[in-house]
């Protein structure tokens, strides 16, 4: 009884912490086929967990309570011990439930594992950085940074790589982990069945930011992404107001170097994320919320906002120059 009141308090803990999650990083809320698959897996070895479990404790709970010694009693039950009925039993029934846990993980692999275009495919390379994500676009030559657009049904076939140490690529309520690996490319298809957006984030351990090395994956309607797509390799629009060119020029003179808009700047060997429409993104840096107090946090104090990235400060802006960056990088959108 003392072991169980310390397991009491253990197992309440252990089930508060697992409501301590986000509500759109779930397996368990499938939004796409691939998800779909490895739910119904998951579905089905929990069943066939609980029917063995319900089952041993049945005969747990009959053992306990037939054959329990009884004052007086001196009769030893019957000894089974060899019983060839029992081993054949207790061999075929495990078999027969990896069997029906096998086949359909079997056939799923092979469909998994199926990464081949189809006429409405699309490719997207993925590539991990310390600690920001790239997403190019080979079939439309567009590089894209920290969200993924893809249209909605469509087929994305993945291919994941890495920059500098290995990271993994999960996208929950669409597809299940994949390693991002310097020197090796992995493979994966995924597809969203709605549009959304669907957050992902890097599961293997890369250094002191990889906590906060989020993404998001955008689900939309063929003609919003043809849009999008179209825009991203269009020039970059002429900012909105003077505030704004002001801020262009401030961007042109200290951000240029590492980070494109348009097509134009950036470095493919040291560089940053992609920011041609960066004013459309919900969070700065993979999981600021995206205002111009967190802006300028992110901005000023990159190495205390998140930890270990390669970004350097820019403190040295007053505060007139600052207030115009924000107002340009605020603008740089390509969807209305």
């Amino acid at each position: 009884m003392k072991q169980l009141g310390r397991l009491l308090p253990l197992s309440a803990l252990l089930l508060l912490l697992a409501g301590c999650g986000e509500v759109n990083l779930s397996a368990l809320d499938p939004q796409g086929p691939v998800a779909e698959m490895q739910l119904s897996l998951i579905k089905l070895s929990l069943y066939i967990m609980i029917i063995v479990i319900v089952v041993v404790f049945v005969i747990f709970a009959i053992a306990l309570i037939r054959f329990r010694e009884k004052p007086g009693d001196t009769h030893i039950p019957k000894q089974v011990e060899g019983s060839k009925t029992l081993e054949i039993i207790w061999t075929t029934i495990p078999v027969i439930l990896l069997l029906i846990l096998a086949i359909p993980n079997v056939m799923d692999t092979f469909t998994l594992a199926n990464v081949e275009a189809d006429e409405n495919s699309i490719t997207v390379n993925v590539t991990a950085h310390q600690f920001w994500w790239e997403f190019e676009y080979p079939d439309h030559d567009i590089v894209a940074g920290q969200d993924m657009y893809i249209p909605t049904n469509t087929k994305i076939l993945v291919n994941l790589e890495a920059s500098d140490v290995m990271h993994s690529f999960w996208v929950p309520a669409l597809a299940g982990k994949q390693d991002n690996v310097p020197g090796i490319t992995n493979e994966m298809w995924l597809e969203a069945s709605h549009p959304g957006v669907y957050k992902g984030k890097c599961t293997e351990l890369c250094g002191e930011g990889h906590w906060l090395m989020d993404f998001r994956v955008i689900s939309v309607e063929r003609d919003v992404f043809d849009k999008w797509a179209t825009n991203m390799i269009g020039p970059e629009q002429e900012p909105a107001s003077q505030l704004a060119e002001t801020g262009r020029e401030v961007f042109q003179a200290s951000c240029i170097g590492c980070h494109a808009v348009g097509g134009v700047g950036g470095n493919p060997a040291s560089g940053g994320p992609d920011l041609t429409n960066f004013g459309e993104r919900e969070v700065i840096a993979g999981f600021l919320e995206f205002n111009e107090e967190n802006l300028e946090k992110w901005l000023r104090y990159p190495a205390e906002t998140k930890p270990g990235n390669k970004m350097p400060p820019f403190n040295h802006l007053n505060e007139d120059d600052m207030k115009a960056l924000i107002e340009y990088m605020k603008g740089l959108k390509v969807l209305d």
